[in-house]
């Protein structure tokens, strides 16, 4: 796997990297392991997002807003910060 880093506006920029080898459903088991209680539930809300087209969705666990895997992927970069459903992490 590639990538560049360099920073700009003082956010991590990470080039085009490979994607990961999973269904973009289902999120790398080091940012949302199966064993979590609310697994079930953060993945539908995930599925149900991505079916509707939309760019994210409230997580049941924290109520935050996040980012689906489509969304993420449709940047065509990882930028860095972690997220949940990121589909270049490998």
């Amino acid at each position: 796997m590639e990538t560049t880093d360099g920073a700009a506006g003082g956010e991590l920029d990470r080039g085009p990297v490979r994607r990961a080898d999973r269904p973009l459903d289902l999120p790398h088991r080091s940012r949302l392991a199966p064993e979590h209680p609310r697994w079930d539930e953060i993945i539908d809300a995930h599925r149900a997002a991505m079916a509707r087209g939309e760019p994210g969705y409230l997580d049941p666990d924290t109520g935050l807003f996040v980012l689906t895997a489509a969304q993420l992927a449709d940047r065509q970069k990882c930028c860095g910060s972690g997220c949940r459903h990121c589909p270049y992490l490998v």
